[in-house]
Formats: structure tokens, C-alpha cells, sequence
């Protein structure tokens, strides 16, 4: 436990955050209240993945989903409607 007056812990802040990664710091004022800094993770996105590279155009894509889509309604699954670009796609 490391204990810091709010004038040392702010003119050491980074050391301070690096260390309450390891051990419970507090701060104390001057008025005689503390605090004490927790660190904690950030759960992580499960949409932040690594792009993928490809040749695949955007129109290749949209092709491939309208394809699978329509395999589905002859099998008698129910498929959604595609939506269609508004814009010309090169």
C-alpha cells in the first residue's frame, strides 16, 4: 500500500496509475480526506477484431449474401430482404 499527498501524486500521476496496477495507493489531502485508485481492465469488444484482407469488391460480397440468401428460401428457410446499394458500385 503506498499512500501520496494530492500535491505528490500529481506531479507523479503516471508513476502513481503504473503502481496501483500492482497495489492499492491512496491519495490524501490536505483537509484530510483520501482516495484510493483502482485499476481495473476494460473488457474488450468482442467486434475488435483484425481486418482480412481480399480482392473481394463490395459487389462480390452483396452477390455472395443475395446467393446464400436465396440457397435458404428454395430450402424453405426464411431469408431477409438484400439490402440494395443506392449508388453505382464500380
Amino acid at each position: 500500500m503506498k499512500v501520496y499527498t494530492y500535491s505528490e501524486a500529481r506531479q507523479k500521476f503516471s508513476m502513481v496509475l503504473n503502481i496501483a496496477r500492482s497495489e492499492d495507493v491512496f491519495i490524501k489531502r490536505r483537509e484530510g480526506e483520501t482516495f484510493k485508485i483502482i485499476f481495473t481492465k476494460s473488457p474488450k469488444s468482442p467486434f475488435d477484431v483484425a481486418g482480412v484482407k481480399t480482392k473481394a469488391t463490395t459487389r462480390d460480397i452483396l452477390n455472395a449474401v443475395k446467393e446464400s440468401r436465396a440457397e435458404g428460401a428454395e430450402s424453405g428457410s426464411r431469408g431477409g430482404v438484400i439490402p440494395q446499394p443506392t449508388t453505382p458500385l464500380s
